[in-house]
């Protein structure tokens, strides 16, 4: 069983601050969990109670059905991966990675299997006699999942790996991650595996859920499209998404029979249909009105006068990303994206004013105080 349960678990430092605040998850054998959050959100915190690296001041972790707490990390039947590899310096690739399967006194030939299955899985057949200080950055974070491979633990624990690496070497490392989760569920081995990272990217791309941890508290855990499209709360809907989400204070009334939302400064938008009875609950409040970069669009000529939720906006700033352009502009005082594929037909320059669609059918709208989805 490498299933892993966290039970109330809370971390409070000696000068009183706490950094976790009770948190109740419960990750699957086999399941990919990514940890994603901002700086400062406790994530690594959480992953080092899990691999016995920090102490636990109340609550429980329990790895398949033992309880961990009081166990060393050496018998919690874990690998982890470091953001900095971990390597020793002196040790050549084949060393480093048979080095833990040696303290465990496990056969020679046993020992030479392993690393040789795990050394083609990882593309580093060519680098078990080199040492850390003659390969890449992306080389020694291979040799260092390599390393974890080796072990056969029960659950793999990767604390910000890839955050050392350039653009290109990222992508290519998480989609090896991402190959040996399957590898690894395929040939029927343990493959629980716990990701920390800062970056969504990384976060949608890898996990099979998402748990998204802000100031020491779970925000939501969910599969990366519910996160990104049924957000929890306002922090959620912001930090999933890139670019970032829309939002901005409005007012929800009612005119001609329609639920709208009006912003400060006298924006407004017409709810969608299956919208107008949430909000006729709510009306007369002020809450947070969202909507993605990508659900706006350039209004046609035939539409920018009379269609509803088109609005005149003067672009401040145009960025071309080659496959789709990024067109920031304000509504009052708020810094709005809008995030359009790319088409030769049409031009936009900054400082240029257009008219603009928001396909409000898409919208969110999350409580003013509590900042939580509107029910």
């Amino acid at each position: 069983m490498a299933e892993v349960t966290l039970q109330k678990v809370e971390k409070t430092y000696p000068n009183g601050f706490k950094a976790v605040h009770g948190i109740d998850l419960n990750i699957r054998e086999g399941e990919f969990m990514v940890f994603v959050g901002p700086s400062g959100c406790a994530k690594s915190t959480t992953l080092r109670m899990i691999a016995g690296l920090e102490e636990i001041s109340s609550g429980d972790v329990f790895i398949g059905d033992k309880r961990v707490n009081d166990l060393p990390p050496k018998d919690r039947g874990i690998s982890m991966v470091f953001q900095n590899y971990a390597l020793y310096p002196h040790m050549s690739v084949y060393e480093n990675m048979a080095f833990g399967l040696k303290q465990q006194k496990l056969p020679k030939a046993e020992i030479e299997k392993r690393i040789a299955e795990a050394a083609k899985t990882l593309e580093i057949e060519h680098l078990l006699q080199n040492k850390p200080g003659e390969m890449s950055g992306g080389q020694r974070q291979r040799v260092a999942l390599g390393r974890a491979m080796v072990r056969k633990p029960d659950v793999f624990l990767f604390d910000e790996p890839l955050s050392n690496l350039d653009a290109k070497l990222r992508v290519s490392t998480r989609v090896s991650i991402a190959q040996l989760h399957n590898d690894l569920k395929a040939e029927g081995q343990n493959a629980t595996m716990i990701y920390v990272t800062h970056d969504q990217v990384e976060a949608m791309t890898l996990g099979d859920r998402i748990c998204v941890l802000n100031k020491g508290e779970i925000m939501q855990v969910d599969t990366p499209m519910n996160l990104y499209r049924y957000p929890a709360n306002k922090f959620v809907a912001g930090f999933i998404g890139s670019p970032a989400m829309n939002i901005i204070k409005a007012k929800i009334t009612e005119r001609d029979g329609t639920m709208r939302v009006t912003s400060e400064g006298g924006t407004c938008w017409a709810l969608p249909q299956d919208k107008q009875e949430l909000a006729r609950r709510h009306n007369g409040e002020w809450v947070w009105f969202g909507f993605r970069p990508e659900h706006i669009k350039i209004a046609l000529q035939d539409e920018s006068q009379s269609a509803t939720n088109t609005q005149q906006h003067k672009i401040n700033v145009v960025e071309s990303m080659g496959n789709e352009l990024y067109l920031y502009f304000n509504i009052e005082d708020n810094k709005m994206i809008a995030r359009l594929p790319f088409d030769a037909e049409i031009v936009v320059e900054s400082g240029d004013t257009i008219h603009l669609h928001f396909k409000t059918k898409h919208c969110h709208l999350f409580d003013l105080e509590t900042e939580e989805v509107l029910k």
